[in-house]
């Protein structure tokens, strides 16, 4: 790991070249995936025309087709992989566990259970189904911080107190399921599936609202999160403040999970290996937290791709393809734990 340290008028910041290097060539990938897939459908598009079209260049067509149509689908991607990235980065970090993600604590079983209250009980626009999915995620993660309590929320006590409540509410998303109607069941199966099709600008703005507030604040709140994973006593010791800290991004991590939820459904595992990816690729200590955003976003645009495209006339749901992915990832992960004696 090469550091470099860079110095301007008295300001002096720390680089990592190899981490710099990966955010840039996840970046990268992540647009030109973006751009591929912008082309990608039943009126496929050629590169160079997609982005003279982005840039006001196009024809009437091409400009309906990309701007109204393709654009908002890999905005709202890009916009909710980072989300998940960013959160399961949080979420790991603040457990110290690889595998406190939103997709092991239950937040994303949680949201479901909003959104079916919606579907089921209300039959709910799509509007209050994203809203009652917002809100059953952040219920979960308040429940999962308050029963995780005593003096202090630790390591595995959150992860189990997260796959308990992640079993109780799976159970509760079930009897939903029963009581639903055949039309509120088939709705309520393809939400749960995790999916981009039919996204469109009302669900870009509100997301990219809220990754502009909260993104800031958790990358500057990133010094105190590295101090918080040597322990809480050593962090005591370099003045941070522990419990505000820790209950400001968690409460921040809930959000980004939530939101992403209500925006496509419960994309599975995106949170679990986009940290987990990221950290090998830069090999860097600490939450890398930019890297985990950037490597969500291009995760689940390259999963969007393949779900349209490597299974001939079927397009299946992104989350299909995630939770493929996700799962052999996780089986992997559980052996290296367990190999090294950490579970």
């Amino acid at each position: 790991m090469r550091i470099r340290a860079v110095r301007s008028r008295g300001l002096s910041v720390r680089l990592d070249i190899r981490a710099l290097t990966v955010v840039v060539l996840l970046i990268v990938a992540a647009l030109v995936a973006s751009v591929v897939l912008i082309g990608t459908g039943d009126f496929p598009i050629p590169a160079a025309d997609v982005i003279r079209t982005l840039m006001g260049n196009g024809d009437a067509g091409q400009e309906f087709i990309v701007n109204e149509l393709r654009l908002p689908r890999v905005l709202v991607g890009l916009l909710v992989g980072a989300a998940l990235g960013l959160g399961g980065a949080l979420f790991q970090s603040i457990s110290r566990n690889p595998l406190g993600s939103p997709d092991v604590l239950g937040l994303g079983q949680g949201s479901t259970a909003g959104a079916l209250i919606m579907i089921v009980l209300f039959k709910g626009s799509a509007f209050q189904v994203a809203g009652g999915s917002l809100v059953g995620g952040l219920l979960t993660g308040l429940a999962i911080y308050v029963l995780a309590w005593k003096r202090g929320v630790h390591g595995y006590r959150l992860v189990l107190v997260g796959i308990g409540v992640s079993a109780v509410v799976t159970a509760v998303n079930g009897y939903l399921l029963t009581k639903a109607d055949l039309v509120d069941a088939a709705r309520a199966v393809v939400w749960m599936t995790g999916s981009l099709n039919g996204r469109g600008w009302e669900q870009v703005w509100p997301l990219l609202t809220l990754c502009a507030v909260l993104v800031p604040l958790v990358l500057v709140n990133a010094r105190p999160l590295r101090m918080l994973e040597m322990g809480d006593d050593v962090a005591y010791a370099l003045g941070v403040r522990v419990e505000r800290t820790r209950m400001l991004l968690m409460l921040s991590a809930v959000l980004l999970t939530a939101s992403a939820t209500a925006a496509a459904g419960p994309v599975s595992f995106v949170a679990l290996t986009a940290p987990q990816l990221s950290r090998r690729l830069t090999r860097s200590p600490g939450p890398n937290l930019v890297p985990a955003m950037c490597m969500g976003a291009a995760l689940l645009i390259v999963a969007d791709w393949a779900s349209q495209r490597a299974f001939g006339a079927d397009q299946l749901p992104v989350g299909v393809v995630t939770g493929v992915v996700g799962g052999v990832y996780l089986l992997w992960l559980l052996v290296t734990e367990r190999k090294a004696g950490r579970i």
